[in-house]
């Protein structure tokens, strides 16, 4: 029985199968995270002005974040810890082949193609973290491959974070629950 049920029932009330059971799946690290990179991104994309104080700022904040989710990553809790989520291909593969047999699994934490993505992403927002961070280095000063290379990085993030949010989206709707939201509350249905 729930804690809303076992709550209901001493209360006097019978518990309704309309509410519906949750489950914490995502701790505040990660949601804190999460977050504060799709802020930082906002920012450095669409509103602050490149390589300014502020737009600095905004990507060490970005680098310090990774840092923390990283370390998290081995030592926090079970759904944040990459041991929890790591796509090996043949993972990935099975989800794509139940997909298209529409027979896709429920993953309480990442799936596969979500866990890829993820980490596709980290990789990139780290290397845009450093690119920009050289950019403010006397032997890289002025150097335009370095900052082609820090926008055309930067923009593929922008690509990546779009799809990533479509797929949200679509899988929200698959699975008749809404992972934007329960990024914000930490909890899924059970």
């Amino acid at each position: 029985m729930s804690a809303i049920s076992l709550k209901k029932k001493e209360e006097g009330q019978e518990p309704s199968d309309a509410v519906e059971e949750t489950v914490k799946v995502w701790d505040p690290v990660v949601r804190l995270f999460h977050w504060t990179i799709v802020a930082a991104c906002t920012l450095n994309l669409f509103i602050l002005e490149e390589g300014k104080y502020w737009h600095r700022i905004t990507g060490y904040v970005v680098a310090a974040a990774i840092v923390i989710r990283v370390l998290w990553g081995f030592v926090g809790t079970r759904h944040a810890r990459f041991s929890d989520f790591l796509p090996t291909p043949r993972r990935v593969m099975e989800q794509i082949l139940d997909m298209i047999d529409g027979n896709e699994r429920r993953y309480l934490g990442h799936n596969p193609l979500a866990s890829v993505m993820m980490l596709l992403l980290m990789a990139l927002l780290a290397a845009t973290a450093l690119t920009g961070w050289m950019t403010t280095l006397d032997a890289f000063w002025g150097e335009k491959w370095l900052e082609k290379l820090h926008g055309t990085i930067a923009n593929g993030i922008m690509v990546l974070a779009f799809v990533h949010a479509g797929a949200a989206i679509v899988e929200s709707w698959r699975h008749r629950e809404n992972l934007v939201w329960s990024m914000v509350t930490g909890r899924k249905k059970a």
